[in-house]
This record gives C-alpha cells, structure tokens and sequence, in this order.
C-alpha cells in the first residue's frame, strides 16, 4: 500500500526490524497521550506527532471503537482504562502468582483451606491461581483456577471491587444485572454499595454463602506501589469449618495479614490502610 506522500507502509530499520507506519502512528499517539496524562485537543495531539489532523482523527477513531481512548465533554482525547489494565495486565497477572506463592503455601500450611488469588477483569472475578485444602470434607465452589464470573457476590470479587474509584464502581453498578445465586446473594444496587464502603473501610471481604451455598470466604487486598489494589487474596471452606469465631478471630487477621505482605514485596508502602 503506498500513501499519498509516496513513503511505503513498511519501512526497514537497521537490518533485522521493519515496522508498519499506521501502527507506529497509533503507538506514538498512544505514547502522546500518557505524557500529556490529561485530555487534549485533537489539533494540540496532531502538532504534538507531527501529523495531519485529518490522519490522527482517523486513527483515534479506530482507538476510539477499540475502547483505547475515551473523549470528554469538550470533545478532547484521554486514555481509557482500558490501557491501564492491560498495563496492570502486563506487570502484574503473570509475576504476582510467583510473587505470591510462597505466601499462598503459608496460609494453606496455616489454615489447611483452599487459597486463591484474583484479579478483576472487565468487572468479573478471575481466579488465576489457588491451593487446595487436604481436609475431608469436599464442597462444590465456583472458585476454580481459570474460572470468570460476577464479582460482587464474591469475597475476592468485592475486595477487587472496592479498589476501584467510586466512579468506577458507580459505572459497574450502573452496567451489571445483580442476578441471585443464594437467598444470601445481595442483589440491591444500593445494599452492594453500602457493602463495597464496609471493604473498603474494614480492608477485607466475607462471602458467607453467596455465591455458593455452605461455602463461606474471607479475602483480603494486594496492592501495588500506587496503593492500587491489583488482585485479592482469599480462604474458602465449608461453613461447618469456617465459624464465625474461626473467621473473626484467626482467618480475617491472617488473610490480612500475608496480602499486606505480598503488597509490601510489589512496592505498597502502607499496605494496610
């Protein structure tokens, strides 16, 4: 394909690399936008890459539609959160479950119930990794290395939820269909709301059947060194096992505790505030 400006789409650089210049022009707007790090005006981003108006325009329509960029109200240009979590996607999902292994080992060696670990992911709950209990007695839970489902109903799904901004969380409510999985499930918009405030204040999540019934969860955050919450720590068992004494006094301080830890080894200063 050969432009108006006679300069081909691919061009070589040094001996080994070519790269194609639409997606070299996307990338430098891309890289733009994250300097400026507020919205802009369509004619200040096109000075700012040395590009036509009318080229940019075109390609922050295809970012646009993507979900990589959002406009304001005044018709400027930002990145959309989806750059960030494909950024958080990148530094963290694929380390943080070595990172935190060696924590995960400690609390089953603790508790001897089943670990997992978390991550938010377009408002679901993804359990990236977990450690099973070697106690008898067997419950079915959704919680399942691979699994993706509703958040809100979740331990681990409210404690990524309460670490999003409260506009965030305003959008996820306003977008997700609260359908009841338990008699305990809560599918009151303004009763999750009140919940996610609880997490965020308290620092930890329970799930006392909600999702699945007879099986109760305690999570807890890990954060980064941006204090962005990035992933949840949590313990599932049987609600014959898991009392609410045994919650109270020994899981919730423990689940705590080892998450604040795994957010101390990402860079999190003060990980349990």
């Amino acid at each position: 394909m050969i432009h108006s400006n006679s300069k081909p789409e691919v061009d070589n650089i040094g001996d080994d690399h070519k790269t194609v210049q639409s997606v070299e022009r996307t990338l430098d707007i891309i890289e733009k936008l994250a300097e400026y790090g507020s919205p802009v005006s369509l004619s200040e981003l096109a000075e700012s890459v040395d590009l036509k108006p009318s080229t940019v325009h075109r390609l922050l329509g295809t970012l646009m539609f993507r979900g990589f960029v959002d406009q304001d109200e005044h018709s400027r240009y930002k990145l959309s959160l989806k750059v960030y979590h494909i950024g958080n996607a990148a530094t963290y999902s694929m380390d943080i479950t070595k990172l935190a292994a060696p924590f995960m080992h400690e609390l089953l060696d603790l508790c001897n119930e089943t670990v997992n670990l978390a991550v938010l992911d377009r408002g679901e709950v993804v359990y990236i990794d977990q450690l099973e209990s070697t106690n008898i007695v067997i419950v079915k839970m959704f919680a399942r290395v691979g699994n993706r489902g509703p958040a809100y109903c979740t331990g681990s799904g409210k404690v990524l939820l309460a670490g999003l901004t409260r506009e965030e969380f305003a959008r996820y409510l306003d977008k997700t269909e609260l359908d009841r999985f338990t008699s305990d499930t809560i599918t009151d918009p303004t009763m999750l709301a009140k919940e996610i405030e609880r997490v965020r204040k308290d620092g930890y999540a329970l799930d006392l059947g909600e999702r699945d019934e007879g099986v109760r969860c305690i999570a807890a955050p890990i954060k980064n060194q941006e204090d962005r919450v990035v992933a949840a720590l949590s313990v599932s068992g049987p609600s014959m096992r898991m009392t609410a004494s045994y919650i109270n006094n020994e899981l919730v301080p423990l689940v705590k505790s080892l998450a604040a830890r795994i957010s101390l080894q990402l860079g999190c200063r003060e990980p349990g505030k």
